[in-house]
C-alpha cells in the first residue's frame, strides 16, 4: 500500500503548494502506516526533485515524456491511474487548484474511488475514513465519510502547514511513451504573459473595491503592489464598471485565489467575494466601515480612508525596502 501525491510543477519548478502537498501526504501516510510516493510530470531538475524530500517524502517518480509538456487532463489522469495501480495506492492526493479539479473526477471514475474535494485537515478518523472541508462558500464545515477502498483527496491551498522532515529521496525517471498515442490535444503555440505577475500564481495580491471611488484613484494601489512584488486584483463591481480589467476579478464568479497575503482595499467583503479569497493565509483589510464583513475574515484590519492610508503604507514599505 502507499499514498500517492501528485505534485504539479511550473516550468520545472515547485511552489509552496507543492511542499504543502508533500507535508500533508507524508503525515497521512504516517497515519496509515504506509509509505508516501510523490509523482510529477515533465522535465524537472534533480535538485528541484530533491527539495520534495525535505518534507518527508522518500521517493519521487518523474514522468519525463515530451507528451507531458502541456497539460492534458485525459492523458494525465491515465498516467496517474497507471502509477496509482502500480504503487497499490489507497489514497491519491492532488491540489485543489484548476489542475487538481480537472484530474480528480477523472481519477475517481478510473479508480472507482470516493472523492473528498477541498479538504483542509488530516482525516479526523480512519475507520470510517472521515475528512474535513469547508462548505457553503466557507461559511460552514462538513465531515465527509469516504467508504471506497481507494480515496481521492484534493487539498485546499494554505490549509496545511509546511512540516520539515528531511528524507534522502530516491528519484525515478519514468518514460511512458506508450501513452503518447493517446494524446488528443495538439499544442501549436504557447504564449506566456511577461512583465506582470499572474494573479493565480501570486504569493501577494493587492486588491481594490468600490471604496476606491474611481479608476483614477488606482495609482497608489498599483504602486504598493509593485513595491511588494504583488499582483493586482479587484472586486466584481470594479470590473463591471470598467475601472479594472475582468481578468483581475476575484471572487466566486471570478478567479479563486489563495495567496499568502491578500490586501483588500475598499472592499466590503460580500459573501461572493470572500468565497474566492478565503483560503488566503493572511488577509489585511482597509475600509472606512468598521462593520464591513471583510473584517470578520481578516487577520488585520485598518479602519480609515484608503486615499489617506495607502500613501502612508507605501512610505513605510519604501523605508523597509530602502527605496
Amino acid at each position: 500500500m502507499s499514498v500517492l501525491i501528485f505534485i504539479e510543477n511550473w516550468d520545472g519548478k515547485f511552489k509552496k503548494i507543492s511542499f504543502e502537498l508533500a507535508s500533508y501526504g507524508s503525515k497521512l501516510a504516517e497515519m496509515l502506516q504506509t509509505d508516501p510516493v510523490a509523482l510529477t510530470m515533465g522535465k524537472v531538475a534533480p535538485g528541484e526533485l530533491e527539495s520534495i524530500g525535505k518534507y518527508g517524502i522518500g521517493r519521487i517518480i518523474n514522468i519525463t515524456d515530451d507528451a507531458n509538456r502541456s497539460f492534458d487532463s485525459r492523458l494525465y489522469s491515465m498516467m496517474i491511474d497507471q502509477i496509482a495501480r502500480k504503487e497499490n495506492a489507497t489514497v491519491v492526493i492532488l491540489s485543489n487548484n484548476n489542475t487538481g479539479k480537472a484530474l480528480a473526477p477523472r481519477l475517481s471514475v478510473r479508480l472507482h474511488a470516493g472523492l473528498g474535494a477541498g479538504v483542509n485537515q488530516l482525516p479526523s478518523g480512519l475507520d470510517p475514513f472521515t475528512v474535513h472541508k469547508k462548505v457553503f462558500s466557507g461559511n460552514a464545515f462538513a465531515q465527509v465519510v469516504i467508504k471506497s477502498p481507494v480515496k481521492i483527496l484534493t487539498l485546499s491551498q494554505n490549509s496545511y502547514e509546511l512540516i520539515e522532515n528531511p528524507k534522502e529521496i530516491v528519484q525515478e525517471s519514468l518514460p511512458m511513451p506508450a501513452l503518447e498515442q493517446e494524446t488528443r490535444t495538439k499544442v501549436l503555440d504557447i504564449q506566456k504573459q511577461t512583465g506582470k505577475i499572474l494573479l493565480t500564481d501570486a504569493e501577494i495580491v493587492v486588491s481594490g473595491g468600490r471604496g476606491m471611488k474611481a479608476s483614477a484613484n488606482w495609482g497608489p494601489l498599483v504602486e504598493l503592489a509593485d513595491l511588494l512584488g504583488a499582483a493586482t486584483a479587484c472586486s466584481r463591481p470594479v470590473s463591471d464598471e470598467g475601472w479594472r480589467p475582468h481578468e483581475e476579478h476575484t471572487g466566486q464568479t471570478g478567479k479563486i485565489i489563495a495567496p499568502n497575503l491578500y490586501i483588500a482595499v475598499g472592499i466590503s467583503g460580500a459573501t461572493q467575494h470572500l468565497a474566492g479569497v478565503s483560503s488566503s493565509k493572511y488577509i489585511v483589510a482597509i475600509n472606512t466601515d468598521k462593520d464591513a464583513p471583510i473584517f470578520s475574515a481578516a487577520q488585520y484590519g485598518i479602519v480609515g480612508d484608503a486615499g489617506k492610508i495607502l500613501p502612508k503604507l507605501i512610505e513605510e514599505v519604501r523605508k523597509i525596502k530602502g527605496k
